[in-house]
């Protein structure tokens, strides 16, 4: 498993290539570099629907997978393939309160102590 951070650059469309095959690209900017890079990603199947409420430059996480794969073409030349193939996307912030940093309380008070109501004598307990 693999994470990038980054801003959506370009989210496609979902194209059904098979009866039972359906896949959606979409595109991250890394520019965490001194020279960005765009990276396209995949998501198949019932993922495809995970893009739906993102929009470009969205600062986004994206979990995926690397998947490779060896092909040989007609001539019998053997290539090789990758894909990065996405399965989760979060927006960068997401697990903060609605009100941001402000709204946690980064300096908890411990709880007073509480006292007891039984004397050490009613202890029946041998230890």
């Amino acid at each position: 498993m693999f994470k990038l951070t980054g801003s959506v650059k370009l989210i496609k469309d979902t194209v059904q290539i098979s009866e039972k095959f359906a896949k959606r690209e979409f595109v991250i900017n890394d520019a965490s570099s001194m020279y960005p890079q765009d990276i396209l990603f995949q998501s198949v199947q019932d993922k495809c629907s995970m893009l739906d409420g993102f929009n470009e430059n969205d600062q986004v996480e994206v979990s995926f997978n690397l998947r490779g794969r060896e092909w040989t073409s007609p001539q019998g030349e053997v290539k090789y393939f990758n894909t990065l193939d996405a399965w989760r996307i979060e927006k960068v912030g997401q697990g903060m309160p609605q009100g941001g940093p402000s709204d946690m309380n980064l300096n908890p008070t411990p709880a007073a102590p509480t006292a007891s109501t039984e004397s050490a004598d009613d202890d029946d307990l041998p230890f």
